[in-house]
């Protein structure tokens, strides 16, 4: 039936660190098994994560579906580069040999016509080197399908042999999404909106081993139910990724009719983002989290220029990430639909800060005049109230 073969991403890396490294992305792993697939057993061996799937006789046809929920899970774990289903089998010549002719058959029904072989030999006791594996499979390969050519240059597929406490052999293998586990570099809070970047920012941020937790600022009337549920739904996709996300769901309505009122209008937008920087700030320090994160790009709006990114930054009184402010629009769309987050952000319900954009934004604000104008508005009492109804959720967690 097969053994799923993980390969650990950047924590290889880590030195005399990598066994606290591994831990955690062990445990992330059993969570998200033991909630999604039954029967899956994890195991850890000379470099690899295995996961065998133990099903009862009278189960057995279910061992198509769960494989599948299986492979769901592997391809939202972080700190994984890559991963495979395996042949295991003994580790003597001819029980490998004759596992890299049954990977063939498979290969060869799919309409694979060229091929090579390649082998990873930790056990140094196999009587076999790699060199000698690899002929090994090609010779026994090519005389059960004469016309399954090995080709060393771009062949069609590569059969994998690794000798380790067993000998796994495979060829359709899946890239992973590397980087470090979940829970590896503490706590972010993720400014998360509804459209296509904050939630390529948060899976970003996962990938680099943030645990992420949100905060949604949301003005009704001006926004509507759909919009907030857009958003919650957003926070689900991430925390398939990193491990749960909790949302806050703040009321902000107040403080953004008094922008509207008192504000000039070119410098509405500016100004709310520094009012919701500020905002989060109290969250993340009243809940231990250590930094914000957002979704900006460099001058991709009007509010990210350097100058507006330097304003709004001068309400946050944490360190603010921004995973995506090198990137273009077209990466970042990119990004989304890999992490399956882009057909939701499409959906036409607009947040606060698209509803109320002004026609003609300031384009380079002033941080010191930026100051000046916020603390006019008088903000500070309307976001402690608004913080005080805010709705906590989970989303996403795998339970």
């Amino acid at each position: 039936m097969g053994v799923w073969l993980l390969k650990p991403g950047e924590l290889t890396l880590k030195g005399g660190n990598r066994s606290n490294f591994e831990k955690i992305l062990r445990a992330n792993i059993n969570t998200m098994l033991r909630a999604t697939v039954t029967g899956a057993r994890l195991r850890m061996g000379s470099g690899r994560f295995y996961i065998s799937l133990e099903i009862p006789e009278h189960e057995m046809e279910q061992y198509e579906a769960r494989a599948a929920a299986l492979e769901e899970v592997l391809s939202h774990v972080m700190g994984i580069s890559g991963w495979a289903k395996t042949q295991s089998c003994e580790k003597n010549p001819q029980t490998v040999t004759a596992a890299c002719v049954n990977e063939a058959r498979m290969l060869f029904e799919r309409g694979v016509r060229s091929f090579k072989a390649e082998a990873r030999r930790t056990d140094k006791s196999f009587p076999l080197t790699s060199y000698e594996i690899c002929c090994a499979a090609g010779d026994a390969v090519t005389r059960a399908f004469p016309s399954l050519l090995v080709r060393i240059k771009n062949p069609q597929a590569v059969i994998r042999v690794e000798i380790r406490e067993k000998a796994y052999v495979y060829s359709l293998s899946q890239k992973g999404w590397g980087g470090l586990p979940v829970g590896s570099a503490g706590r972010g809070l993720l400014l998360l909106s509804g459209g296509i970047d904050s939630p390529v920012a948060g899976c970003l941020m996962a990938g680099r081993g943030m645990h992420v937790d949100a905060v949604y600022f949301h003005t009704p009337p001006y926004t509507s139910d759909r919009a907030l549920e857009k958003t919650i739904h957003l926070a689900g996709l991430v925390g398939r990724y990193a491990m749960g996300v909790r949302l806050w769901t703040v009321n902000f309505t107040g403080a953004q009719r008094r922008i509207k009122e008192r504000a000039p209008p070119e410098w509405s937008t500016v100004l709310l983002r520094m009012a919701m920087m500020a905002a989060a700030s109290v969250i993340a320090r009243k809940s231990h989290i250590k930094c914000l994160v957002t979704g900006e790009s460099l001058s991709q709006v009007a509010s990210q220029t350097i100058e507006n990114i330097s304003c709004t930054e001068s309400r946050a009184r944490l360190p603010v990430l921004r995973p995506l402010i090198g990137m273009d629009k077209e990466q970042i769309t990119l990004l989304a639909k890999k992490f399956g987050t882009y057909e939701t952000s499409i959906l036409p319900y607009a947040d606060c800060c698209v509803l109320f954009s002004p026609e003609h934004p300031v384009l380079r604000g002033a941080v010191k005049e930026a100051a000046l104008r916020y603390e006019a508005l008088e903000l500070d009492p309307l976001i402690e109230e608004a913080l005080s109804r805010a709705a906590v959720q989970k989303c996403g967690y795998y339970e």
